[in-house]
Order: structure tokens, then C-alpha cells, then sequence
């Protein structure tokens, strides 16, 4: 007969382990990672292309504007902080990007061809391929994208980089990385393993922490809504 604690630690393993490799954010960042070369030629780069470049943790995506320019939607805890242009204009750290997730305040900024990839190679339209979409003329994706440079909410799931650039080349905005975390979140609250280890866990946190409403609640709350989702 299996042992259910060593089963609870197996499945929170599994969890932490699928977690882990949903992609969500980038550890690496502009200017933080320069042993790296880039291959791109960028004359042959058209006004109007998808770019796209591979981040740590995701993939990140703008639109070529020409004359080594592109527009990509980035998050920035700066901007709201500050109105300094000169500090907000700098190419996005780490933890100017992270925070700006959690805030939800981005902006759609032209930087450099350099500064976009940084040390990445760059994908010409590989979304063309992999939607499977009809894409607009390049002239207008291009005039798209420079009608929304500025300020603008940001959502992980629901406007981020990708949803950008698809609603630019296409029309439609859609994001199949936001789409494939929602799935692999649906396969979490499914398991109904999920709903064992949460009792057992909240079953423990009131034991070390005692009956308070704040270890209370959620020991039963959650198991009950993961049951119910499942």
C-alpha cells in the first residue's frame, strides 16, 4: 500500500516541475546577457515584418518599423514612477520588465534592432507559418503598429507582446503562449490529485499555525473549488 504522504510530495513535485516550464517570465533581460552573438541581416528586414526573438522563459515579438527601428509592447515599472523620458527610454532591465508585469503598466516603444534582440537571433514571420493566418500588407502592419506607440495596460495573459504584433499583422489580437499556460493550468485543476494535495496541505497549516480564519478558509475553500472544477 503506497505511503499518501510520500504520494502528496510525489505530486507537489509534479506540479512545481510543470509549473516551472510554463515559460511565464524571462530571467534574462537587455544588457544582462553579453556572451552572446546575434545572426540577423538586418537589410533584410522588411517594413511591416514580425520579428521575433527567444527570451529565457518566453518568446518576445515587435514589429520592424524600417531604418533599424522596432516596435515592441514592454513592460516597465518605470513609467509609472517616473515622466524622466531619459531614464524610461533606456533599454528594460530584469526587474524593470518583472515588475512592470505585476503593475500592469507597459508601453509600445521603438528601440533599435539591437536592442530588441539582444545578443538573440531573430525569427523573420515565423507566425505567418505557424498561425497558418492571412497576413495584412506590410505597409499597413507597419502603420498599425506606430497608430499604438505610447502608454498601455498590460496583461500576461490577455495583452502582452504577442497579442500586439497578431493584432498588427492579422487583425485578430491573439497570444498562443498565453494559450497554451491556460491549457497546462487546466491539466493542474483537472487532476483531481490536485484536490488531496491541497486538503493535506491546508490540513497542515492548521495544525502548525491553529483554527485562524486565514488558515481556516483556505484549507477548505480551495480543495472545494478544485473538486468543483475538476
Amino acid at each position: 500500500m503506497k505511503n499518501p504522504m510520500l504520494e502528496v510530495v510525489s505530486l507537489l513535485l509534479e506540479k512545481l516541475l510543470l509549473i516551472a516550464n510554463l515559460k511565464l517570465f524571462s530571467s534574462g533581460a537587455p544588457g544582462e546577457d553579453k556572451g552572446r552573438k546575434s545572426f540577423y541581416e538586418i537589410s533584410s528586414f522588411l517594413r511591416g515584418d514580425v520579428l521575433e526573438v527567444p527570451r529565457t522563459h518566453l518568446t518576445h515579438y515587435g514589429i520592424y518599423l524600417g531604418d533599424n527601428r522596432v516596435a515592441h509592447l514592454m513592460p516597465d515599472i518605470l513609467l509609472a514612477l517616473t515622466d524622466d523620458k531619459g531614464r524610461t527610454q533606456k533599454v528594460v532591465s530584469n526587474k524593470r520588465l518583472i515588475l512592470g508585469v505585476i503593475v500592469k503598466v507597459a508601453s509600445i516603444r521603438v528601440d533599435t534592432v539591437e536592442d530588441f534582440a539582444y545578443g538573440a537571433n531573430i525569427l523573420v514571420n515565423h507566425l505567418d507559418e505557424s498561425l497558418k493566418k492571412k497576413a495584412l500588407l506590410n505597409e499597413e502592419v507597419a502603420r498599425r503598429a506606430e497608430r499604438r506607440i505610447g502608454l498601455t495596460s498590460y496583461s500576461l495573459l490577455w495583452d502582452n507582446c504577442e497579442h500586439f504584433v497578431t493584432y498588427c499583422r492579422y487583425g485578430t489580437p491573439i497570444s498562443p503562449q498565453a494559450d497554451k499556460f491556460c491549457e497546462n493550468v487546466k491539466i493542474i485543476i483537472r487532476d483531481q490529485r490536485s484536490v488531496l494535495a491541497s486538503a493535506v496541505l491546508g490540513l497542515a497549516s492548521i495544525v502548525c499555525m491553529g483554527l485562524a480564519s486565514y488558515t481556516t478558509l483556505p484549507a477548505i475553500f480551495i480543495p472545494f473549488c478544485l473538486w468543483m472544477a475538476g
